[in-house]
């Protein structure tokens, strides 16, 4: 009996083994092709790092210079869901930075990619680094949809006196 376990185990650890192998020559294989792939998907679809909209698919937002309330009204309901417990609407900190002014220190871009792209603008962005050093607290990803991020920034705006 003991010999039947040891040479079943044995067994599974020559499959698990194999097999494992397999998955290592073909991710290193994959990643090989899809390197080049990805390269030009990242070159085409979120072009090159650039500090003042940070890093992700926003690279133009145009904005109207009279508020949209209507977008702001949506921003303001995406607030009170996903954004107030750490955000308040002043200059004061809360578990993140305050909103107030947060659209004269940030491009649209900028405020767009981060909310959408959280992990990544922290991990690359220099002030967004420079925030966390601060809050001490990694934003989690809200997981907003573009629109959402859109009425999120001008609901930033109407909080900043845009009318």
């Amino acid at each position: 009996m003991k010999k039947l376990v040891i040479l079943g185990l044995f067994g599974i650890l020559l499959i698990a083994c194999s097999s494992s192998s397999q998955k290592n020559e073909t991710s290193a294989n994959d990643a090989g092709t899809s390197n080049n792939a990805s390269t030009k998907t990242t070159t085409s679809a979120n072009p090159a790092y650039d500090p003042n909209r940070g890093e992700g698919k926003f690279t133009h937002v145009d904005i109207s210079p009279s508020l949209d309330v209507s977008m702001a009204d949506n921003g303001s309901k995406v607030y009170n869901i996903k954004c107030s417990s750490c955000h308040k609407l002043t200059d004061e900190k809360l578990v993140g930075p305050g909103w107030k002014g947060v659209t004269q220190r940030h491009t649209a871009e900028w405020i767009m990619n981060f909310v959408t792209n959280t992990d990544d603008m922290l991990t690359k962005d220099p002030k967004a680094q420079a925030m966390l050093e601060i809050c001490l607290v990694r934003m989690p990803n809200q997981h907003l949809t573009d629109q959402e991020a859109r009425d999120v920034y001008e609901f930033m705006r109407k909080n900043d006196g845009i009318k």
